[in-house]
């Protein structure tokens, strides 16, 4: 009488058993079915965009706020391979090298352009400094409005000092506030410029660009270049072109020609003090041999308190160009139309123009 219930237990389990089993298994079957339907599904969408994308153009990461547009807005973006070139990556890194460098006594130090000059205050900084002036913005605030004005501010004395000297506006209080590196770089490119600063620019930076617009609610995209720098003599505003400019353009084989004429014409005058020159790129960056050339070239002696014999930083580098500059004029020469930065930065074509210029007035020199 014990064991009946027990067996009649045991039954109704497995029957609960079976039928769980029995609708597991058709939910089973229902959530396989369902999953190969969602793969063939992807396999056609796979292979549909496998045919189309040849004829699309590459995708770009357009983040939600840049689609956030009021009517007739529009903002670009820097494709993401552009940002990988390492023309791109080197202006960037000079950029903020060179701003470091200015506002060093600031205590200010930027490690991204984007998020450090958004907000106008070390922009503030870098102008007041460059320009040697006082701005009448306040020193610190956290409010979009008051970034904005600082911004505004900012700006207006910027373009005030570029636009006469012809250079194109390509910068705005949003856009720099947005963080639209399109717009930082061709600003910061601009005071460089401007204010000679004594870096060296990589030579023909550009990069693809997504222009995001909103026509009648609708956006749309297109793809352009932007170019922030080209060559160094053009961003100087030295457009006349000479004889080097020819020779490094059309005659490059006969380069080495000149440079080994000129090496000879320098090493004859140096090697009075036992030196001697093999490189003009580097040998002459320092200014030292510049100043003692001229000593020797117009036969007095310089005195060593008025360059720096074994200079180590940039600046007492320029120092020392910049001196023998003065030195050439002192003897009837024409002020070289290098920079010393120019010299320093180990420009080729600045190099050989100042010595070359030597070279035509001194050839006869003993």
């Amino acid at each position: 009488m014990a064991t009946t219930p027990l067996r009649s237990q045991n039954s109704q389990t497995a029957g609960r058993m079976k039928k769980d089993e029995s609708f597991l298994g058709k939910l089973g079957g229902t959530l396989v079915r369902k999953k190969k339907a969602k793969e063939v599904s992807d396999l056609q969408e796979e292979g549909k965009n496998a045919i189309n994308a040849p004829l699309s153009p590459t995708p770009t990461d357009i983040h939600p706020e840049d689609t956030m547009l009021e009517e007739n807005e529009e903002r670009t973006m820097i494709e993401p391979y552009s940002k990988e070139e390492a023309k791109f990556k080197e202006l960037v890194k000079v950029l903020i090298d060179w701003i470091n460098d200015v506002l060093v006594e600031e205590r200010i130090i930027v490690k991204t352009l984007e998020e450090d000059l958004y907000d106008g205050q070390v922009l503030q900084k870098l102008l007041e400094k460059l320009a040697n002036r006082k701005l009448n913005v306040a020193e610190v605030t956290q409010s979009e409005i008051g970034q904005k004005q600082k911004l505004q501010t900012v700006l207006e004395s910027v373009n005030g000092l570029l636009r006469p000297q012809g250079w194109a506006i390509k910068w705005s209080v949003d856009s720099i506030h947005t963080k639209n590196m399109v717009a930082i770089l061709h600003l910061l490119v601009a005071l460089a410029m401007h204010f000679r600063a004594p870096i060296r620019l990589p030579e023909h930076v550009s990069v693809q660009v997504v222009v995001v617009r909103k026509r009648e609610g609708i956006l749309q995209t297109s793809h352009v270049t932007e170019e922030f720098t080209s060559t160094t003599e053009m961003m100087m505003g030295r457009f006349e072109r000479d004889a080097f400019d020819t020779l490094f353009d059309h005659a490059p084989d006969k380069l080495s020609v000149v440079k080994k004429s000129l090496i000879t014409f320098v090493n004859k005058h140096l090697n009075k003090l036992n030196l001697e020159v093999t490189e003009l790129e580097t040998q002459f960056a320092d200014g030292v041999y510049l100043v003692l050339l001229m000593g020797l070239l117009e036969d007095y002696f310089v005195p060593l308190y008025n360059f720096y014999l074994t200079p180590e930083s940039f600046e007492q580098k320029a120092h020392n160009v910049a001196f023998s500059f003065e030195l050439m004029q002192d003897g009837g020469l024409k002020k070289p139309k290098a920079r010393p930065e120019d010299i320093v930065n180990l420009d080729l074509k600045s190099t050989l123009r100042v010595l070359y210029n030597l070279f035509t007035k001194y050839k006869h020199v003993e």
